[in-house]
């Protein structure tokens, strides 16, 4: 790998910003000085700039907790992207959101720059359970259970598989139930949507788990916490 390319993934700079820096001869290779950015390193050589040692890591892994009001991309123009709740040094090359929550929903995101990660978690037939817990309008009961258990298919033709719904709370005088649903797909809106086939409405949507992967108790809304590989295998 060139040795701007090292650098540029973990985040010291642009590419550009590289360059000056070995232009400025603060740069090291095993203790050598580089003198050009098109040098080939390899990841257990020893990385220094200016005076700070430089470990690579391929693959960063971030797990936060998304607020409400911020939309699960990586850019845009007009609105506050999970990416900009990330510090300064985590934003590397190809960190992105791995699927996506509505802008109103909270809860377990993961971010990476791990492809194949994501596609695994994201795959239909990998059948990646997610749990979200929720409040409804509405006194979700066990015909509600037994119709999401039978897999639905919703006034658009959409093909649901089975899903997991557990009755929390049943508040009949305020028309409100507290429940917990398991889904293994994440199709547009979904659990909004079997919510407003069965004539109730999701009021707060917050997503606990994804696979093994599970919100930390202690983890405040618009935190995040860095993992390590050992807990993505």
């Amino acid at each position: 790998m060139r040795i701007d390319k090292y650098l540029a993934n973990m985040n010291v700079g642009s590419r550009k910003q590289v360059h000056t820096l070995i232009k400025n001869k603060v740069v090291t290779v095993n203790g050598e000085l580089v003198t050009t950015p098109k040098q080939q390193v390899e990841e257990d050589d020893q990385v220094v700039v200016s005076g700070e040692k430089i470990s690579y890591q391929q693959y960063h892994y971030f797990l936060l907790n998304k607020p409400k009001g911020v939309i699960s991309a990586t850019e845009d123009r007009s609105q506050q992207t999970v990416i900009s709740l990330l510090d300064d040094k985590d934003r590397y090359q190809g960190i992105a959101p791995v699927g996506r929550l509505d802008k109103d929903t909270t809860g377990l995101l993961l971010l990476t720059n791990d492809g194949a990660l994501a596609h695994e978690l994201l795959a239909p037939n990998k059948h990646v359970a997610k749990i979200y817990r929720a409040k409804i309008a509405g006194i979700a009961d066990e015909k509600t259970v037994k119709t999401f258990a039978s897999g639905m298919i919703l006034g658009d033709g959409t093909k649901l598989k089975p899903a997991k719904l557990k009755i929390l709370k049943q508040d009949r005088a305020q028309d409100l139930s507290e429940i917990e649903i398991e889904i293994q797909e994440g199709k547009y809106h979904q659990i909004k949507r079997m919510f407003r086939a069965v004539g109730m409405k999701v009021i707060e949507l917050d997503r606990l788990s994804m696979g093994k992967l599970r919100l930390p108790a202690d983890l405040k809304r618009g935190k995040y916490k860095e993992i390590d590989r050992k807990e993505i295998k």
